[in-house]
């Protein structure tokens, strides 16, 4: 009988991390994906030719010595990864209403920046990014305290995440700044969590602006970019990575977890089974509830996922930076009322409307140079929307009819009217639009009611109420957006932390010192600054491009 070291279920940034870590401490690794190609969120797919990323818009704290930098070095695939920086001056773009804020890489340059814009608040403005930047620092700094006199100094350790831990990020902004204008500025990244400002927890909102304060980078070869290089990582130890896996149940055995059987009735065996899956599909779609106690079942009960999304892969035959399209992400909101928006996506019907009260735009081939044909520009237009909407094609055992393709259109033509507000007459040099629907991520990613960020980040649902690494069953442990943290840092750092569990040491024991890895980092606004083969990569697309009649 093969019986395998470690199974890993779902080859998420967080499965894929844990499997890097226990194939390099020589652990027999295999990792089952049910999609046809590894990623989750974090995959990049083509649409004729055009590569698109539903999940991995960018990523921070990549410069030299910066922790998510250090991770890939630690993991041992820096070698293998290749960012471009984005806009520095505005790696965001804020457009509400009808003006526009730009927030620009640097804690002091954005302080500069909105100070320029509100003047009268600067001193409150300074104060707020300040309080941020402290709270993120000393999230990070609780896990890391050790020994019986720092614990029980914690207090005075992180005196301002416990002064405003408990309240929502609304309550706490408004203690500091009076402009509604500024608040919706400065909450404007909420859509990096998928919570309006009165239902955000405060310290989940400051770990993600701190995360870009020094600005955002983007991948070569978008998400997949980053899964290749785990991949690669994994297979260079001698792990196995299987697509179009479907898992069909978690064996367990005397109350411990000792195998799977796929849907094809296939039984593979291993010393312990690691579930990068959501908490409810891997407990209650996976495991039979005779196996689960009555806490776990309450737990399951009443946890609560993110919101989900609409997502349209859009490429345009038009040259888009003559509208002022760069590298910087955009977010869109009709006013400043951002609780008010975020209701209306949750309340209103999907495809009435003219337009949406909020989106967020990325063209991803400005942001990858290399990945540019010359002609063709790809974006993704994202907003979320309440999956309980979607009622009349939930539970369908094939929803592919003829009101789900009327809907689409819809929704595509709504969406473009968004995109229209920055991109006149864009839908007349349309090459393909492709909608992703809710129903797209319960398909491919296989995310409980086709949740974007795992878990919903409320109060009660994180830091010590988020689902552990060990679970109450013997050898069964999770990884992913619900365990340690969301976001593509975040859920690689919970694979390393279920592997730690398994190999029994400390998350830092297992990214190791590596001065031979290094991550190139090139500027996607100043083309002076790519090597050559950069520069030969766009014009081999260009050459070999042949434009649609």
């Amino acid at each position: 009988m093969k019986e395998y070291d470690a199974i890993i279920i779902g080859s998420g940034v967080g499965g894929l991390a844990t499997g890097i870590c226990l194939a390099r401490a020589g652990q027999k690794v295999l990792i089952l994906e049910q999609h046809y190609v590894p990623g989750g969120w974090s995959h990049s797919f083509t649409l004729n030719g055009q590569r698109f990323s539903p999940g991995v818009h960018y990523v921070g704290l990549l410069e030299e010595g910066a922790s998510t930098n250090e991770l890939y070095r630690g993991l041992g695939i820096a070698n293998d990864l290749v960012f471009f920086r984005m806009n520095k001056k505005a790696y965001e773009h804020c457009l509400i209403g009808d003006k526009t804020f730009n927030l620009p890489a640097g804690i002091d340059n954005l302080k500069e920046t909105l100070s320029s814009h509100f003047p009268s608040e600067e001193k409150n403005i300074n104060e707020y990014l300040s309080l941020v930047e402290k709270v993120s620092t000393e999230l990070q700094l609780i896990p890391k305290l050790q020994g019986w006199w720092q614990k029980i100094t914690v207090p005075f350790r992180t005196k301002h995440f416990g002064k405003f831990a408990l309240f929502p990020l609304k309550k706490v902004v408004g203690w500091h700044v009076k402009d509604p204008m500024l608040k919706a500025v400065l909450n404007i990244q909420c859509g990096d969590h998928g919570l309006p400002p009165n239902r955000a927890c405060f310290p989940v909102h400051c770990s993600v602006m701190s995360h870009y304060f020094d600005g955002g980078y983007y991948p070569m070869g978008g998400g997949g970019g980053i899964v290749k290089a785990m991949t690669n990582g994994i297979k260079r130890h001698g792990g196995e990575i299987r697509v179009q896996q479907n898992v069909h149940k978690i064996i367990i055995e005397n109350k411990k977890a000792v195998g799977i059987e796929l849907e094809n009735g296939e039984k593979l065996w291993a010393k312990n089974i690691i579930s990068n899956a959501d908490p409810s599909i891997t407990y209650l779609n996976l495991i039979d509830k005779k196996h689960l106690s009555n806490s776990l079942l309450k737990k399951l009960d009443k946890t609560k996922y993110s919101v989900t999304s609409l997502i349209l892969f859009l490429t345009l035959d038009i040259d888009v930076t003559q509208f002022k399209i760069d590298s910087g992400n955009i977010w869109m909101m009709k006013d400043e009322n951002d609780d008010a928006n975020f209701e209306d996506l949750m309340n209103n019907d999907i495809a009435e409307g003219d337009s949406f009260p909020a989106v967020f735009i990325s063209c991803t081939t400005l942001k990858d140079p290399a990945s540019f044909n010359g002609r063709y520009h790809n974006f993704e237009i994202v907003t979320y929307v309440n999956y309980e909407h979607l009622d009349d094609f939930n539970g369908l055992e094939d929803y592919h009819n003829e009101a789900y393709k009327i809907f689409k259109e819809k929704v595509t033509n709504k969406l473009m009217n968004n995109v229209e507000k920055i991109i006149p007459n864009a839908k007349q040099h349309i090459i393909q639009a492709e909608l992703g629907t809710p129903k797209t991520n319960e398909f491919y990613i296989n995310s409980t009611k086709g949740n974007v960020y795992g878990t919903e980040k409320t109060l009660n649902q994180v830091g010590p109420f988020s689902y552990k690494n060990k679970t109450e069953i013997a050898n069964l442990f999770l990884c992913g957006a619900c365990t340690l943290s969301h976001g593509v840092s975040g859920a690689t750092y919970s694979g390393i932390a279920a592997a730690a569990l398994i190999l029994e040491c400390k998350s830092d024991d297992l990214l190791l010192e590596d001065v031979d890895q290094k991550v190139r980092i090139y500027d996607a606004e100043d083309a002076t600054t790519w090597p050559e083969w950069v520069h030969t990569k766009r014009s081999d697309k260009i050459r070999k491009f042949i434009p649609k009649n």
